[in-house]
């Protein structure tokens, strides 16, 4: 019989099969998400101008209730709307985050301005950082998740320095459809102008009515306090609507509707059906779950300034949606 000779495998020869190798636009990203980790908050990091800033806004906030006046007041409530509801909510998030509408020109112009005035950011930084909560929403590389700390979601995130170079790559990974856009590009350039600018024309506007108490009194109700109050309306959105609430839909974090979060945030508190389906205008989905930012959508829609408004409401426990675009909708980034 003959004999048969079996192969050996070489002593070196691995067992492991080889991981592919990743791309470097993978490698990228990977590397621009670990700069929002958690870990990165250390005093040798600490982004000194985004903390004092938010200091002085708070301490100003308190020194508000020394100087009343009820057109400062007023102001102040009138601002709030403007910047929170129309900037933030109807601009920077569903129109540029999720490209939940087209806006003409002079409608884009305005709710972009007013989201510069809300001084949350500008429109490329908090369109890219939004995008990145959904892609990572409770897991880590998250920007702002509570499950990484309360405080950390509400605020503390903030604070962790990211070098320009770091922002730019940023821009390119997570808004590439909208990072050249002229309108965009004028507001990232000038955005220190319009809100610095708006507190020394709320001083002077104060002056001119009554003297240096009114002007104390408009620069703090006007800016200050009305910029804490836009400030953490907002960041309740990243913190207690993943603690606490309802759900509509089955998704795979932690997101939930919270009704009073819904007030002071214009809409946004209805978090839950935000996540299920990010490029749906409404963010109220059922007959109770109102939404006054969908109301400023309508109005804009009304007068031909909004257009291909995506106003589909889901049934309830549809299932969630998947980026036709990815990364250009906030919600899949392709690997």
């Amino acid at each position: 019989m003959a004999s048969v000779i079996l192969e050996q495998p070489p002593e070196n020869q691995s067992t492991v099969t080889a991981q592919p190798k990743k791309s470097k636009k993978r490698e990228e990203r990977e590397q621009i998400i670990c700069k929002f980790h958690k870990e990165n908050l250390k005093w040798s990091n600490v982004d000194w101008v985004i903390l004092l800033w938010m200091a002085g806004i708070h301490i100003g906030a308190v020194a508000a209730f020394f100087f009343i006046s009820w057109q400062a007041v007023v102001t102040c409530l009138v601002l709030h709307w403007a910047t929170a509801s129309i900037g933030i909510c109807l601009g920077y998030h569903r129109y540029l985050s999720h490209k939940s509408m087209k806006l003409r020109a002079p409608a884009e112009f305005f709710v972009l301005l007013c989201g510069v005035l809300s001084g949350e950011g500008s429109p490329l930084t908090w369109a890219a950082t939004h995008r990145l909560h959904h892609q990572k929403s409770d897991k880590h590389g998250d920007p702002h998740s509570p499950f990484e700390g309360t405080f950390w979601s509400h605020l503390l995130w903030l604070f962790v320095y990211r070098s320009k170079e770091v922002n730019q790559k940023f821009f390119e990974h997570y808004v590439p459809d909208m990072k050249d856009r002229k309108m965009l590009q004028f507001f990232e350039k000038t955005y220190g102008l319009w809100v610095v600018g708006s507190g020394f024309v709320l001083f002077g506007i104060g002056y001119a009515m009554g003297g240096m108490y009114m002007a104390w009194s408009m620069l703090l109700w006007g800016l200050c306090a009305r910029m804490a109050f836009v400030y953490n309306s907002t960041w309740f959105v990243n913190s207690a609507t993943h603690l606490w609430g309802y759900r509509n839909y089955e998704t795979t974090d932690q997101s939930k509707n919270l009704w009073w979060v819904a007030i002071v945030a214009y809409g946004e508190g209805w978090h839950n059906n935000h996540h299920a389906h990010p490029s749906v205008a409404p963010a109220g989905h059922r007959k109770w779950e109102f939404d006054i930012t969908w109301w400023s959508i309508k109005a804009l829609r009304a007068i031909g300034q909004a257009y291909d408004v995506n106003d589909r409401i889901p049934q309830k426990n549809a299932e969630p949606e998947v980026d036709p675009e990815p990364g250009k909708n906030g919600i899949v980034v392709a690997k």
